[in-house]
């Protein structure tokens, strides 16, 4: 990017941050342009005051909140001069945001949550859009700031620039001023707001948020049911400046940056949740394992069978499963047994008896039975899984093309994250391919026929169902000529 090198999922953020009312936090290093990028973004808000201030230990609320009115003072009053301080601003980057004081902590609480400042016997409307925290580590355990950290929504872990002529250019390559080629003004973004309230949310995003959920639980990752809502209408206000007609499952990418709580847990979440978009909130995954799982039973079962009737000699009970000899003698361990055999007469103690089982297995060369209860319940399995299977693949065989077109039109996606996103979709029609592969040997030791497709018509209508749900951008609205003018000057695509 022109101004900012591998920032571009930041700026994305920044920017969404701004639109959905929502709070952004830099985790990171100094000196990887957080101030730069927060102050630019303030420049694409029509009139936008910006306030930027280092915390330490010992600011005051005074440096934050104004100083006091000597003038109200003199009347008994205790009010500060607010004016080109915190509760008037835009847009405010608060650096090392976890070493505010308890004053400053009590009130800066008040403005994130209901942006609202108390200004004595006053309560001021605070205009705040975004505030932009920024910190060099996470906090300590304290309730307070613990509160304070959840109130940023947005978290982003930055790094120094990686690559070489990224960092060659920041370096020897001298820009002019930034200015922005377009502005929004901030009745325009409370429009935008207004607009998505009532977009309406995909079906399958639905089953991935639910999907995503259950999945962080498992590891143990609790995210509170405030932090959810506030994740869905950020995910509308994506989509509805994007000019999208519904909340798609694309827009659902954006959960990598707004659930994570510790820096080591970004990856899993990131996969989980590339995951889950790429194959609709169903898992392949599961699907791999199951048809696994079938092959294994089957074997085992096939293995299990007896190559002759046994029965034992000591009490007539007959046996044609080989778990069933073992159980019968792990509770007659004295037992012998006979083989139900035209002219053998021989009586064959336990071990002796799996001995001559095995010889008889493996000389026979014949592939061993299941019994008729045994194949029916495989074949009921089979086809429940095959028919798993066939949905799963009908919708990858033309989703990479509806993948692409949906990606394309949401602006807030990193190049990084489109190409991904395809990566896994290719990675994941290949491990169909293997599974189907699975599904094969299956029916061939099943001895099941393959069947005529004969779904050409539900095809067609999963195609035409397809092309319904890529987007047409509705390039007229403001917020959509605002995103294409801003993204130009920050190179959004």
């Amino acid at each position: 990017m022109e101004y900012f090198k591998e920032r571009e999922a930041e700026i994305n953020g920044s920017l969404l941050a701004v639109l959905s009312g929502e709070n952004l936090l830099f985790l990171g290093p100094p000196g990887t342009a957080k101030t730069l990028l927060a102050k630019n973004v303030c420049q694409s808000i029509e009139g936008g005051n910006f306030f930027n201030y280092l915390l330490t230990s010992f600011s005051t609320p005074e440096e934050i909140f104004g100083p006091l009115s000597l003038k109200a003072l003199e009347e008994d009053e205790f009010r500060r001069k607010i004016d080109g301080c915190l509760p008037t601003a835009h847009l405010a980057l608060l650096d090392e945001i976890f070493k505010a004081s308890s004053a400053i902590l009590n009130s800066l609480l008040t403005i994130l949550n209901e942006h609202k400042y108390h200004n004595g016997r006053e309560i001021v409307d605070v205009p705040l859009l975004s505030v932009f925290g920024a910190s060099n580590e996470l906090p300590e355990e304290d309730e307070s700031l613990e509160a304070l950290y959840d109130r940023f929504l947005f978290r982003y872990r930055l790094a120094y620039i990686q690559d070489d002529e990224n960092f060659r250019s920041l370096l020897f390559r001298t820009l002019g001023d930034f200015e922005p080629a377009v502005q929004i003004s901030v009745s325009q973004i409370e429009e935008l707001r207004a607009s998505a309230e009532n977009l309406p949310v995909d079906p399958d995003v639905e089953l991935i948020i639910t999907e995503l959920r259950r999945a962080l639980q498992l590891r143990e990752i609790e995210i509170s049911d405030r932090r959810w809502k506030k994740v869905v209408q950020v995910l509308k206000v994506a989509a509805c400046s994007s000019g999208c007609p519904t909340v798609d499952r694309t827009m659902a990418l954006l959960l990598q940056h707004m659930l994570w709580n510790l820096p080591e847990e970004r990856e899993a979440i990131r996969k989980t949740v590339f995951e889950l978009v790429v194959s609709g909130g169903i898992s392949t995954e599961k699907l791999r394992l199951d048809a696994g799982d079938l092959k294994a039973a089957i074997s085992i079962a096939l293995i299990n069978e007896l190559p002759i009737g046994t029965v034992c000699d000591s009490c007539g009970e007959e046996f044609s499963l080989r778990q069933e000899v073992e159980a019968h003698h792990n509770m007659h361990p004295n037992h012998s047994y006979k083989l139900k055999r035209e002219g053998d007469s021989r009586i064959y103690p336990y071990d002796n008896l799996i001995r001559e089982i095995d010889s008889l297995q493996e000389s026979s060369g014949k592939t061993a039975a299941l019994s008729p209860a045994q194949k029916e319940v495989f074949e009921n399995e089979y086809e429940d899984l095959a028919g798993r299977l066939k949905g799963v693949k009908k919708r990858f065989e033309k989703e990479r093309e509806l993948l692409r077109d949906l990606m394309e039109a949401n602006i807030w996606l990193s190049t990084l994250d489109r190409n991904e996103a395809l990566l896994l979709h290719d990675t994941r029609s290949e491990e169909l391919s293997e599974i189907e592969g699975l599904m094969k040997e299956i029916r061939s030791v099943l001895g099941l026929q393959i069947r005529p497709s004969g779904h050409v018509e539900a095809e067609a209508e999963v195609n035409a169902e397809v092309k319904a749900k890529v987007p047409v951008p509705d390039s007229s609205s403001s917020s959509a000529g605002f995103m294409k003018g801003l993204g130009s000057r920050f190179k959004l695509r």
